[in-house]
């Protein structure tokens, strides 16, 4: 089972997947593997789960799930008039609307996309924070403890907001997520998705979401980013050529594990869908193992 396909597929993480599974189908040609995307383009999803498959002659099978009618998203962009400001990525003039969000609902999601916004965000939320109202800071560089007792906590449902980064939006399955808050430009209509995704987790229930533009401009995206998602559409790149390193890395491995003959792992490679037209050139330098040579000055 391979989950948020779609973060990986257009990335180096998502050559090595593809080379990995690649040698995975050549050890057990019997083996089945279901990639997840909920926002990513099936064609590109399904060529990098099934790309060795395929070059089996085997036929991939893709579903697409329909989503119920309580599965729908629910979203508005918050313009407060005069007060947006032509300039700034900050959204203080929003300030008094989030804070009042997060008191209006069990739990809130207040996404930012940098993690420098996030920890300036949290301190002024804080600092106005009268009601003593649970809220938390979610990001990468935190302490792994530290994202972990957030973690605890929102599951425990004990917080009433979490100011995070792209470290939760993805693999949130907590139920108890009824609101989610965009502060900024959404940078494209697939992750505004996944983010808002993370409110009402539950196919019987529809996502809410407040989009927040920091600046007039910011306006601009934000509707267009609605109006994507209210026709469904994505906006996931398609699949990349492989990374020439990624693929040494993967050769590397394979040669520390057990001996190969060149031939045969050129072949599996191809079967990777990245890699798919990779040009095998003859090579004339033999390889050895030696010693290091002597440090020069």
């Amino acid at each position: 089972m391979l989950d948020e396909l779609h973060a990986l597929v257009t990335s180096k993480r998502g050559d090595l997947l593809s080379l990995g599974l690649a040698r995975l189908w050549r050890l057990a040609p019997e083996m089945r593997a279901i990639g997840l995307s909920a926002t990513g383009r099936r064609a590109g999803i399904a060529g990098a789960v099934s790309g060795a498959a395929a070059r089996r002659q085997a036929k991939p099978r893709r579903h697409r799930r329909r989503r119920r009618r309580g599965g729908a998203r629910s979203s508005r962009c918050s313009t407060p008039g005069e007060r947006l400001p032509w300039a700034g990525h900050t959204a203080r003039h929003a300030l008094g609307e989030i804070y009042d969000l997060i008191k209006r609902n069990k739990t809130t999601l207040v996404f930012v996309n940098t993690r420098s916004q996030a920890e300036m965000l949290f301190q002024d939320l804080w600092r106005m924070n009268d009601d003593g109202l649970a809220i938390a800071l979610h990001h990468g560089s935190l302490d792994v403890a530290q994202r972990r007792k957030v973690e605890d906590a929102m599951a425990a449902g004990k917080l009433r907001g979490v100011v995070c980064t792209s470290s939760l939006d993805l693999g949130i399955d907590w139920g108890d997520v009824d609101l989610v808050i965009n502060v900024g430009a959404p940078k494209g209509a697939s992750r505004l998705m996944q983010r808002i995704g993370r409110a009402n987790h539950r196919i019987d229930e529809p996502s809410r979401a407040v989009l927040v533009p920091a600046n007039r401009f910011e306006v601009l995206e934000c509707r267009v980013a609605i109006d994507a998602i209210a026709e469904n559409a994505q906006d996931t790149p398609p699949l990349r050529t492989g990374a020439l390193d990624v693929l040494a890395q993967h050769v590397l491995g394979c040669a520390c594990g057990e001996p190969f003959l060149a031939d045969e792992l050129y072949d599996e490679v191809l079967t990777a869908a990245p890699y798919a037209g990779a040009d095998a050139r003859p090579i004339s330098t033999t390889w050895s193992i030696s010693s290091p040579p002597a440090a020069t000055r």
